[in-house]
């Protein structure tokens, strides 16, 4: 981002997501910063830490300390401790054959990301795309722990297939995907087509190959989406049929970027993931 302060924030809702995935409140943080003072002034980093310590008050913790070194390079984010009865603790390895897959925020970040890096990001798509980096996961994740959910991650570097995967493996499960029922930020499509695509999205996919079926019409570029590497993304999460329209109520209630049942969970065994097109 260029903006410093927006810079702070998304870096500390980014940070509280680990957190919130696991069904836990955050207690406390603590800054890590990585800054080159001889390059950029001190304002600048003034304005990221106010960035972080707006959502962490949001959060309602305290930034207690930290820890600054000089580098090439300004780098921001949080350690944060949190909390959790060892009953209500939310994994990703409870998901069950039949679950419905949920995903509360729009895809689409990484790709808009490096369109704002090359200078190709009309301003309406960046100011949503930071809308939706800066939103806690707090009231989606409640949200889900109040619908009695059954495994729940959130999507960040490795994109939804990535850690869709990573549930898939620790829940010895497979899952399938509809690409049209993603919910994708407005504006991303056309800039893929530019081909503003980031090192880290291309990877993502890659990694998933190994795993992945396509059924029907998926593009390259469909493929390239679904495995988009976002910041601060949402939610995935795993409920069981009969509970998903209770939860989507509720993600609507609490006003969620997203509420999209975007699959399920097919069958047992051998972990993969099925991409179905048109």
């Amino acid at each position: 981002m260029d903006d410093p302060y927006q810079f702070g924030q998304i870096a500390a809702a980014n940070a509280l997501s680990d957190i919130y995935a696991m069904g836990a409140r955050p207690l406390f943080a603590l800054n890590i910063v990585a800054f080159p003072r001889e390059e950029l002034p001190l304002d600048t980093l003034t304005e990221i830490l106010r960035g972080g310590m707006d959502k962490a008050n949001e959060a309602g913790i305290h930034i207690i300390g930290g820890h600054t070194i000089d580098d090439s390079e300004p780098k921001y984010g949080l350690v944060v401790t949190g909390e959790v009865a060892e009953k209500d603790l939310v994994r990703n390895d409870g998901a069950k054959i039949g679950d419905q897959l949920v995903l509360t925020k729009p895809l689409g970040t990484g790709i808009i990301a490096t369109a704002i890096k090359q200078g190709r990001a009309p301003e309406d798509v960046v100011v949503r795309a930071v809308e939706t980096m800066t939103e806690l996961n707090r009231d989606a994740a409640q949200a889900a722990l109040d619908a009695d959910i059954n495994a729940m991650t959130d999507v960040t570097g490795f994109g939804l297939l990535g850690h869709l995967l990573e549930l898939c493996t620790a829940s010895n499960v497979q899952a399938a995907v509809d690409f049209a029922a993603l919910p994708l930020l407005p504006g991303v499509v056309d800039i893929a087509e530019q081909n503003a695509i980031p090192g880290g999205t291309r990877r993502n996919l890659d990694h998933v190959r190994r795993a992945l079926t396509l059924e029907g019409e998926v593009s390259e570029l469909d493929q390239l989406l679904a495995a988009d590497a976002q910041t601060s993304g949402g939610l995935l999460i795993a409920v069981s049929l009969d509970k998903v329209h209770d939860l989507v109520d509720r993600l609507t209630e609490k006003g969620t970027p997203a509420t999209a049942v975007i699959g399920e969970i097919t069958g047992g065994g051998q972990p993969g993931i099925t991409l179905r097109g048109s």
